[in-house]
Parts: C-alpha cells; sequence; structure tokens
C-alpha cells in the first residue's frame, strides 16, 4: 500500500492497518502514517531526516494507553519498545 503523498491524502482517513511486531532488523511491510499504542509503554522506531539523508533512532517514552502517535516510520525496533498491542496505521 503506497504511502500518503500529501495534500489531501495527509488529512484523509486511515484506510489501511495491520499488526505491529517490533524487529531491529526488519522493516514493516509499509510506511505508516500513525502507529496506535493499546498497551503503555516506549515506543522505539527509526525516523527518516530529510536535512542528513539518514535515519535515526527516535524512541517515545511513556505513551499512554489508546495514543495514536502521528508518525511516519518503516520500522518500529524491538530494543526499546515496552508498549504492547502496536497497530500500525496507513
Amino acid at each position: 500500500m503506497p504511502a500518503a503523498k500529501g495534500g489531501l491524502e495527509a488529512i484523509a482517513p486511515y484506510g489501511y492497518a495491520w499488526a505491529v511486531t517490533p524487529s531491529d532488523s526488519a522493516d514493516l511491510s509499509s510506511e505508516t502514517r500513525a502507529i496506535y499504542v493499546g498497551g503503555a509503554g516506549a515506543v522505539a522506531c527509526q525516523m527518516y531526516d530529510a536535512a542528513t539523508n539518514k535515519l535515526a533512532s527516535v524512541t517515545f517514552a511513556a505513551v499512554p494507553v489508546g495514543t495514536t502517535l502521528e508518525i511516519k516510520t518503516s520500522r518500529v525496533l524491538s530494543t526499546g519498545t515496552t508498549a504492547t498491542n502496536l497497530v500500525a496505521l496507513a
């Protein structure tokens, strides 16, 4: 499923969702527009920095149950992720 390009697609409802299995080596099947957190904890992921043209590892700490992290990522890391029941939204 292609990622949203911007414009109206960026504000459209999510059209696809799948369970996330965190991994330090494998990318998700598609880039996300957001991640729903079903069980509180930290979410570690890789995010692209256009200024440096590199991936950066970022950890969102103490994410409460029911939070939707509006982030574009292609990998949720197992190292550092303690949140559970993660659902990718695209």
